[in-house]
């Protein structure tokens, strides 16, 4: 048990008895526990494995490479529209908790044996994403910002190709995209 996640538990005002179940499980299957990003966050062989995170109406167990899972009965769920890698198991109460406790390790076993097996996920290229119109003129007029951009590691590229493709309106879609010039510039994300 790490003490910065007894800190946590200590000061949590909501789903504490969820966190401390959950808690309980990840270390019984021999995950080894930190405090990551302000959540507790359960690793094995040095890789992230699970995260548990605390939303307003529900508590959840993040599988970071949960897309490499089998997931028969369709419990585990994207957390966003975008996700690729990451699947998550929503709880309501500690007695379902409690109740799926069997599954929830199925599914961390499943997850160690992933990370033993140096499994990765496939994430979709940056190419393979739309290059918004507006995007594309404006590299068009603006090598240095076209030799930037693609100087970019992939998860910056997806990330400015998502960002700039969600905005449904072209004003919107220039806006963002001219933020976005100096940092893409400098190299960042």
């Amino acid at each position: 048990m790490n003490p910065q996640v007894d800190a946590y538990l200590s000061k949590a005002k909501t789903w504490r008895e969820e966190t401390e179940k959950l808690r309980t499980i990840c270390l019984g299957c021999g995950l080894t526990e930190e405090l990551k990003w302000g959540k507790p966050c359960y690793s094995f062989q040095e890789s992230n494995v699970v995260i548990i995170q605390g939303f307003k109406d529900c508590c959840a167990l993040l599988f970071c490479k949960g897309a490499l899972l089998k997931d028969a009965k369709d419990v585990l769920k994207k957390p966003g529209e975008n996700t690729q890698a990451a699947r998550r198991m929503e709880f309501t109460s500690a007695e379902e908790i409690t109740k799926l406790a069997p599954l929830i390790k199925a599914f961390i076993r499943e997850a160690m044996e992933v990370e033993e097996a140096g499994l990765e996920v496939t994430y979709k290229k940056p190419e393979e994403y739309t290059v918004p119109e507006e995007f594309q003129k404006k590299m068009d007029a603006m090598p240095a910002l076209k030799k930037a951009f693609t100087a970019l590691t992939p998860g910056r590229q997806r990330f400015y190709l998502m960002h700039f493709s969600s905005a449904k309106q072209a004003k919107t879609r220039e806006a963002r995209i001219e933020k976005c010039i100096q940092p893409i510039l400098d190299g960042k994300g």
